[in-house]
């Protein structure tokens, strides 16, 4: 009697589990769409997510390094670290400390503000205005990286990169 009961069974189940693993490999070799390409942040899960202005909300230390190039091909070795707030909504403030060629700065911290926009796959643009500084505003690119943890900067007309992570 046993036995015909785990014939039945097995009658009913192995068809089962055959129709979910077909579902499942075919289900895998679909074509991927556009929001779960390559270029698209994901969170834990590994589900696709968008970024926007909120998802850099809060404070980030940067750490700045590269060349200003200056006219006459004259070229100076920048170093520095700086303090980011963003508010969620495209607006940001910041105290940075940078050294030109091994000289401190004028202010031991000088101030700056300006606006940002994040695109849905987690690139973005920012404009910083340093009062004083004849280079300002400033324009740059970035990428935001790790979920919101890191942002990654470069200058747009120089030499110079900045890779900041979130201060919790």
């Amino acid at each position: 009697m046993p036995k015909n009961l785990f014939l039945r069974i097995s009658a009913v189940t192995v068809p089962v589990f055959l129709a979910f693993g077909l579902f499942g490999f075919l289900r895998s070799a679909r074509p991927q769409s556009d929001s779960t390409s390559r270029f698209s942040a994901q969170n834990q899960y590994g589900d696709p997510t968008h970024c926007s202005n909120r998802t850099i909300a809060g404070n980030y230390a940067f750490t700045v390094e590269g060349l200003l190039l200056l006219p006459q091909g004259v070229t100076l070795t920048v170093r520095g670290v700086s303090l980011a707030h963003y508010d969620g909504r495209g607006n940001m403030t910041q105290l940075d400390h940078v050294v030109d060629n091994g000289m401190p700065p004028p202010e031991e911290w000088t101030s700056g503000s300006g606006t940002y926009v994040v695109n849905p796959d987690c690139t973005g643009s920012q404009t910083i205005d340093i009062p004083g500084n004849p280079a300002s505003p400033i324009k740059l690119h970035f990428v935001i990286d790790q979920g919101g943890k890191e942002i990654r900067q470069v200058v747009d007309t120089n030499a110079v990169t900045a890779i900041g992570s979130r201060v919790d």
